[in-house]
């Protein structure tokens, strides 16, 4: 087992004295049973009244008490103290719930109301002693998803979307009977936000996403919530790499080559590469035609805007952090295809730094290049495996240009224009776009020559 935080093992002792019982629930218990050190920690406390375990707690130092109908304890940053309770589905969606707090429940009652078993194993804080009512450690050995019960589990429809992220995650089976039902749920109750926070799981914490994507087909998710991702099924690729010949089947290998390269990324711009590569061929469903011989996708860079678009939405993503990633997104999708083109063409040094302009360099080169690797499957002799040459060569280029993560500042600015002689005027912004296209193109490199193109125009 992990070795738990001091405070834990204090609270404990402290309920026992006052004749309660402390058990460790859900994912702490589970990832430690996994060789997994738990980042956060909750605790279930059983006997002890709900106003004197507020007082308990309260020792503690300063503690946040969230919920309205059922008060959860948030002790420091990694550890929530709440009564076991009932939760009882009363009307649609994610905020339809009586929920009750109640220190005499049984563990079996409080463990029913779990998702999955391998998340409604209890451990006593205290003795080590595990509680497993419903065979969640065996479900851990097995590598499988199940769930607790029939009758709960369909009444929080983000369980389905739990499933999948959790299966990726952990490279878990789900058990047959808990597919069907899944099948069997209506989604289309949940809010964007709860819907992104399982896809960020899903993109971010698993080492191949695939298996989660994979999932949220064969639970029906797809159909429910995501025409974009449906679309892709049964649309052939150009070339013959896939005997299947589907864009998804790309789409997935793809994603997963992404998840080998935002390691080095701040959060905003890992989700940024992770919906690039999830959305870079959303253009394919409406571009792909079979002509001269083969299958074709004809500017399908440009038609992904729209469904990615709309993607987007569906998630909530705007910016994070400070960060446009909506609009990196966007941008990725439409330029995915450039690093190839550009390999291919040559172009001089502005059209690179005309396309930072646009989008970022660097996170295009990581999503085209997981674009390129996602071109190799098993059956493939690796001899005959994309390399990425042309990636490679593009992210050499803009690093010699500085221009990784954003195009080059002006030179010129308004000010130097004031210092000429020349009034804030509408020829201000002609003359300083004007003299910022040459130094794109490298005509100008300082400000001396900046001024002496500024003074040519304006003597025209």
């Amino acid at each position: 087992m992990s070795k738990m935080p001091d405070k834990i093992t204090k609270l404990a002792e402290i309920i026992k004295e006052n004749g309660g019982r402390a058990m460790l629930v859900g994912g702490c218990v589970r990832d430690s049973l996994m060789k997994i050190e738990p980042k956060d920690w909750d605790v279930e406390v059983y006997g002890i009244e709900p106003v004197k375990l507020r007082e308990i707690v309260e020792t503690f130092g300063k503690v946040d008490a969230v919920g309205e109908a059922f008060t959860v304890y948030k002790v420091g940053h990694d550890l929530d103290v709440a009564l076991p309770r009932r939760e009882r589905k009363v009307s649609r969606g994610h905020k339809g719930f009586i929920v009750e707090g109640d220190p005499s429940m049984s563990f079996e009652e409080a463990a029913k109301r779990r998702d999955f078993t391998v998340n409604a194993i209890m451990r006593d804080a205290l003795t080590g002693e595990i509680v497993d009512i419903y065979g969640g450690r065996e479900d851990i050995e097995k590598k499988r998803l199940r769930i607790v019960s029939k009758e709960t589990f369909p009444e929080d429809s983000l369980r389905v979307l739990r499933g999948a992220q959790f299966a990726a995650r952990f490279n878990f089976d789900i058990e047959a009977e808990t597919v069907e039902l899944c099948k069997e749920i209506d989604l289309t109750d949940l809010p964007r936000e709860r819907i992104w926070g399982e896809f960020e799981k899903l993109l971010l914490k698993a080492e191949r996403p695939s298996i989660g994507l994979k999932w949220l087909y064969d639970l029906g998710v797809v159909d429910q919530l995501f025409p974009e991702l449906k679309a892709l099924a049964g649309v052939p690729q150009e070339p013959e790499w896939h005997p299947e010949g589907d864009v998804d089947v790309h789409t997935l290998m793809v994603v997963d080559e992404a998840a080998k390269l935002i390691g080095d990324l701040p959060y905003a711009k890992q989700v940024t590469v992770m919906l690039g590569a999830l959305c870079h061929d959303f253009g394919k469903p409406a571009t792909t035609a079979f002509f001269d011989g083969r299958w074709r996708s004809h500017a399908h860079d440009e038609a992904g805007v729209e469904p990615t678009v709309s993607f987007l939405d569906k998630l909530g993503i705007y910016t994070i952090h400070g960060f446009d990633v909506r609009e990196q997104v966007i941008q990725l999708v439409r330029f995915h295809l450039i690093p190839g083109m550009f390999y291919k063409s040559k172009p001089g040094d502005g059209a690179f730094r005309r396309l930072a302009r646009k989008v970022e360099p660097d996170l295009l080169y990581r999503v085209a290049r997981a674009d390129s690797l996602g071109r190799n499957p098993d059956w493939l002799p690796k001899e005959k495996w994309f390399k990425a040459e042309a990636q490679e060569w593009f992210i050499e280029r803009v690093r010699e240009l500085a221009i990784e993560t954003e195009a080059p500042k002006p030179i010129l600015m308004g000010r130097h224009l004031i210092e000429l002689g020349l009034k804030p005027s509408a020829q201000f912004k002609r003359i300083l776009d004007a003299v910022y296209e040459k130094q794109l193109d490298g005509s100008i490199s300082d400000l001396d020559a900046a001024i002496v193109e500024a003074k040519r125009l304006i003597a025209d």
